[in-house]
């Protein structure tokens, strides 16, 4: 049983009646006083007047939703302290993301959970305590030496990592749900149509003989029958029928191929540590990126290079390995473009993007990933802080500033290895 402390408030915003006892008796057994509100111009009104310890804010609700209630909270000086914690439904991922993008700090899921509801409030009323106590101490403590305020520093550091890292789970789990649950839907239909391919080539193939038999052995033609042979172009449509079946066989066979990467992308049942392939791993993701590399009218084509050395399966965990290459390949390409986008078409010709991926081995135990482009690069300012848990040159809404944090924790946390950056003039790696 989860026990509230003496004194703290929840005000929870929701329209459903049986959403709302459900929480408030749960929530009251464990010792929190609730506040409770039906629409969010009710639920600002309320937090602005009592200014609890923590909201739980439903997503769809009369009026104003909760998306908008949440952006009026941490626009309000005097509520934007308050963590938010949203609740939504399971298969709304969208809505669990925009959520978090507005501010929330975590949410629940419908149908609630009690363990899980009083677990979650309890440990964000503890992180708002502890940054209260934090931001109390450092007013009192601001003009003592700078041991103890290098002491600080590190201690909004780990809060800061355990916040991204928080963040980047829940994302990621999401986002490999929603990629694993596409491939599946996908996999079937493909299927069927892929192997009814060949049996509708050699049907096609066995009506065209026998068009042709008929047309040896009965070669005096009626007219109704020629007029027939004139409209539909028979000479072509012969010729040209079975490629439209091998045409349909080939994007069918693309798509099992896109499939199969999505699903390997995601790794969902591999999630413990074991041996595999990385060049699988890279690949993978060059195929879900694949639509970010062709040229279009807005954009250039970016070159890969792959110069893939002889290495040895490595032991991982090959879904969390996969989202460092996706943020760190994505990176490189939202340079390019950016890079791209003030060269004329002249430059673009003589002197196209290009990103190149390195694999070779250090040593019998180590390997090593080597990913360059030929970019504008970046200054050492930016580089030193690179790793720096919500820093981002990106403008507003387009980073988070997690990503290259949280490949850090993966690649030197997880599995103790290195990542380094590098901003010098790029080679030809191997060619």
């Amino acid at each position: 049983m989860v026990s509230g402390n003496l004194g703290e408030t929840i005000l929870v915003i929701d329209d459903t009646p049986t959403n709302l006892e459900v929480l408030y008796s749960a929530l009251s057994s464990a010792g929190y006083e609730i506040l409770v509100e039906m629409d969010g111009e009710s639920g600002l009104e309320q937090a602005q007047n009592s200014r609890p310890d923590l909201i739980l804010l439903d997503v769809m609700m009369p009026g104003i939703d909760g998306f908008e209630t949440c952006h009026r909270l941490k626009a309000n000086p005097a509520t934007s302290h308050i963590p938010v914690i949203f609740m939504t439904a399971l298969s709304e991922t969208e809505s669990k993301i925009r959520g978090l993008n507005a501010g929330a700090v975590d949410y629940i899921t419908k149908p609630f959970q009690h363990e899980e509801v009083l677990a979650r409030v309890k440990i964000h009323l503890q992180i708002r305590s502890m940054t209260i106590t934090l931001e109390e101490q450092n007013d009192l403590l601001k003009n003592f030496s700078a041991h103890l305020e290098t002491k600080i520093a590190e201690r909004t550091t780990e809060l800061q990592q355990a916040h991204a890292q928080l963040i980047q789970q829940e994302r990621l789990s999401s986002l490999g749900q929603l990629v694993a649950g596409v491939a599946h839907e996908i996999n079937n239909p493909v299927n069927f149509i892929y192997g009814n391919c060949t049996p509708a080539k050699q049907y096609t193939q066995d009506l065209l003989d026998l068009v042709k038999l008929y047309q040896e052995e009965y070669p005096q033609s009626n007219s109704r029958l020629q007029k027939k042979v004139d409209d539909i172009d028979l000479e072509f449509l012969a010729k040209d029928f079975p490629k439209v079946i091998s045409s349909m066989q080939i994007g069918a066979d693309r798509i099992r191929e896109i499939v199969a990467s999505l699903r390997n992308f995601s790794r969902l049942d591999e999630a413990d540590f074991k041996e595999v392939d990385l060049h699988e791993g890279i690949d993978n993701t060059l195929m879900i990126l694949h639509h970010r590399f062709k040229a279009t009218v807005e954009q250039a084509e970016i070159q890969i290079i792959k110069v893939y050395g002889k290495i040895p399966k490595v032991s991982c965990f090959p879904g969390q390995l996969n989202q460092v290459f996706m943020n760190i390949i994505g990176n490189a390409i939202d340079a390019l473009q950016e890079h791209d986008s003030a060269r004329s078409p002249e430059e673009l010709k003589n002197n196209p993007s290009k990103i190149w991926i390195e694999t070779y081995s250090v040593d019998s135990e180590r390997v090593a990933i080597q990913i360059s482009d030929n970019g504008a690069g970046i200054s050492e300012a930016v580089r030193h802080k690179l790793f720096d848990p919500f820093f981002t040159t990106k403008p507003v809404g387009k980073g988070t500033g997690l990503g290259l944090s949280i490949s850090y924790q993966i690649v030197v946390k997880k599995h103790k290895g290195k990542i380094e950056c590098d901003s010098t003039p790029v080679r030809a790696l191997g060619l």
